[in-house]
């Protein structure tokens, strides 16, 4: 059998072993959360008119790429709501009753998230409908010409839905979130800012300039950058005095094998087959795949995204090309025909 694949450093999905301590790292209010300025103030204003009307606060949806801070946000909404939050995902609701049980259970105001929103099935989306508008639950009883309709009475909750690909989402069901945010990917300052915050709580004796190396290379998302910073941490108590400076961090991302864009081995092996297999491109992705031996769907939803945000690659008709910047950051000849 093959091996299981380690899972990357630089991956945004959250990873089994680190949730424990990821609880410790979370901020429990909006004043904590760093950046997503807009996203916060929006959701300042809906809190505070529901606590004075002393109503739910509206369903709000949350989109974005992974580690950027859904579930953190969920979970500030039920403090500053002060409600009970209930935690569930899309492939766990596989039948009507599943949900029909948490929902009667909720209490009023309280709060009901579900990740990955987007891979509800469509009969736990039928049911869901009756139950954000009308707080009701239709359930159909028994079946063939003696079924029949039982309507039960929901207490007034919200529905948070967090979800990286709303585009799959069905038209009815994301017109019945009143409030919809996009997360974007952070600034190196607001990483920065993340960065020094968690070093705090984990206790770790942090350089400025050591903070900046990892926000560099943190890919914009909060979920990396902490995980750097743990990796860092365990680096400088191992190799050194359990001070993190500058030199200490660099020796530790080299070991770990992440460069100064923040990618990784099989970022730069997908980035080097195509310039020197391919010449640069234009090349097809399912090429991409058989000569770097991983999956299209893997090389199009995980690694290309960020390939193509740090302008390292192009995503054109013809195939996939490599940019001047790629050739540059890999220290490779430039070709003599124009280059994106």
């Amino acid at each position: 059998m093959p091996d299981t694949p380690q899972p990357r450093i630089i991956d945004p999905q959250e990873q089994a072993a680190e949730q424990r301590l990821d609880l410790t790292l979370r901020p429990g209010t909006l004043t904590e959360f760093i950046g997503q300025r807009l996203v916060k103030d929006n959701l300042e204003i809906s809190i505070t008119a529901a606590r004075q009307r002393k109503e739910p606060i509206e369903h709000v949806l949350l989109y974005g790429p992974p580690g950027l801070g859904k579930t953190t946000l969920a979970h500030i909404i039920a403090r500053e709501m002060d409600v009970n939050i209930r935690i569930t995902s899309g492939p766990a609701l596989e039948r009507g009753g599943d949900l029909a049980a948490i929902l009667t259970n909720l209490g009023e105001h309280d709060i009901l998230f579900i990740d990955e929103i987007h891979r509800l099935n469509k009969t736990i989306e039928e049911i869901l409908y009756p139950a954000m508008e009308e707080y009701a639950l239709d359930l159909v009883i028994g079946k063939g010409p003696s079924a029949r309709t039982l309507r039960l009475d929901l207490p007034k909750f919200t529905i948070i839905g967090a979800t990286t690909r709303v585009s799959m989402l069905s038209g009815p069901l994301r017109d019945r979130f009143g409030n919809i945010f996009h997360l974007n990917f952070y600034h190196d300052d607001e990483i920065e800012q993340i960065l020094k915050r968690s070093a705090r709580l984990l206790d770790v004796a942090v350089e400025p300039s050591a903070l900046s190396s990892l926000a560099t290379r943190a890919r914009r998302t909060p979920r990396i950058a902490n995980r750097l910073l743990k990796r860092v941490r365990d680096f400088a108590q191992v190799r050194a005095d359990g001070r993190v400076t500058s030199e200490i961090a660099q020796q530790a991302l080299t070991l770990l094998g992440v460069d100064g864009f923040g990618l990784d081995d099989i970022d730069r092996r997908i980035l080097s087959t195509i310039i020197e297999k391919f010449n640069g491109g234009p090349v097809g992705l399912n090429t991409i795949a058989a000569a770097t031996g991983e999956e299209m769907a893997t090389i199009e939803d995980v690694y290309e995204p960020f390939l193509l945000q740090c302008g390292l690659l192009q995503r054109t008709a013809q195939g996939r090309i490599a940019t001047k910047r790629a050739y540059q950051h890999l220290n490779l000849t430039l070709p003599q025909q124009p280059l994106l």
